[in-house]
């Protein structure tokens, strides 16, 4: 199993929009195969913040997840509500590294 973690900040203006796009991938997202938790979630108590949670079968599954066209339109909007700032890593036996 692979873990995929971390925190992605949007500008205030940005944030309800990164919601929608943020429910959008996740419905496309758990559709696929390899994929048993992917959850993007707004912190309570921070409007701006979002906690990515991921839970893949394997390394091959979250490459496929990567080339998906839903992936490729969620980045497009992330682009356009002004991403602040973002921290995503995997952690592989229990080993926390950045994802990209």
């Amino acid at each position: 199993m692979l873990i995929v973690t971390g925190i992605v900040e949007v500008a205030e203006e940005g944030v309800e929009k990164a919601s929608i796009a943020a429910q959008k991938m996740v419905a496309e997202t758990l559709k696929e195969p390899g994929c048993m938790i992917y959850e993007f979630s707004q912190v309570l108590g921070h409007a701006t913040r979002f906690r990515v949670y991921e839970e893949w079968q394997d390394q091959t599954a979250l490459e496929a997840h990567f080339a998906t066209p839903h992936m490729a339109a969620f980045q497009a909007e992330l682009g356009e509500v002004g991403v602040t700032s973002s921290e995503i890593y995997r952690v592989i036996e229990g080993e926390k590294q950045p994802l990209r």
